[in-house]
């Protein structure tokens, strides 16, 4: 089904623009999604698209146009719209011309798949940082992440921007650090905790038959003594210049990779 827009103060427009806030986010349980990649990854990985909106003017590309095409073909709802409605929503300086309203997805720990390895964040606060580690994840071949105490949310848009399209291929749930801990002890999972006074190394570790998870504190606080404490293993990266820390998304990194191998 295709629709056309063209102003701004359209409800379906005034919606899109609505979910750059998490409190209509968490409201509706959609988020906007922006791009070609990133609409085609959600599109692929089987996610429920809710809206779909293409501005001729601005999509360029002929594999967006077909993509375009393609979800028209699914029944998803398509508006054709404006410039100036699609940029009254559009984050992105000159965007792409292509978005979509997408249902979130909400998994709880006990229907977590089967993992190897996965990371868990202690109240990170930016959602770059979530959707950059959701990438090394996905890049290490690694299995999916774990969001504690809160922190940014994981639907906004710079998460979904920065995750490059793997938010919809790797698995990623939400909980309190006392559920998680809870969980982790339950299952017999390995947890390898990080902090920059641990004594051990990464190259000290290594991963073993158990499924293990790799966790990290907020880029302010680190890990607490209540969180090390039901750490299995706490390594640390040296710091050998004058910064005492690095980037929660690049420590993360550096640690998925060092343990994968």
């Amino acid at each position: 089904m295709r629709e056309f827009i063209s102003s701004p103060s359209n409800s379906l427009i005034k919606q899109a623009r609505a979910l750059r806030q998490k409190k209509a986010r968490d409201e509706s349980g959609l988020f906007l999604v922006e791009g070609i990649l990133h609409v085609g990854e959600a599109a692929e990985a089987g996610w429920s698209i809710e809206n779909l909106f293409y501005c001729p003017e601005r999509l360029r590309s002929e594999f967006g146009r077909e993509l375009v095409e393609r979800l028209i073909i699914k029944n998803i709802r398509c508006a054709q719209v404006s410039e100036a409605a699609f940029e009254s929503f559009a984050e992105k300086e000159n965007p792409q011309g292509i978005a979509a309203l997408v249902r979130q997805k909400r998994l709880a720990l006990d229907d977590f798949p089967p993992f190897a390895l996965i990371v868990a964040l202690v109240a990170p606060q930016d959602p770059g940082n979530i959707g950059s580690i959701l990438r090394s994840i996905d890049a290490v071949g690694a299995d999916g992440l774990l969001l504690l105490e809160g922190g940014a949310d994981p639907y906004q848009p710079a998460c979904v921007r920065a995750s490059m399209g793997t938010i919809f291929w790797k698995p990623f749930a939400q909980a309190s650090f006392s559920t998680f801990a809870a969980w982790a002890k339950a299952g017999g999972f390995r947890v390898i905790g990080t902090s920059a006074h641990a004594t051990a190394r990464l190259s000290d570790v290594r991963l073993d038959e158990k499924p293990t998870i790799l966790l990290l504190g907020s880029e302010q606080k680190g890990l607490s003594p209540e969180q090390l404490a039901i750490c299995d293993n706490l390594i640390t990266l040296p710091m050998r210049g004058q910064a005492s820390s690095l980037n929660l998304a690049v420590a993360a990194g550096i640690f998925l990779y060092g343990l994968k191998g």
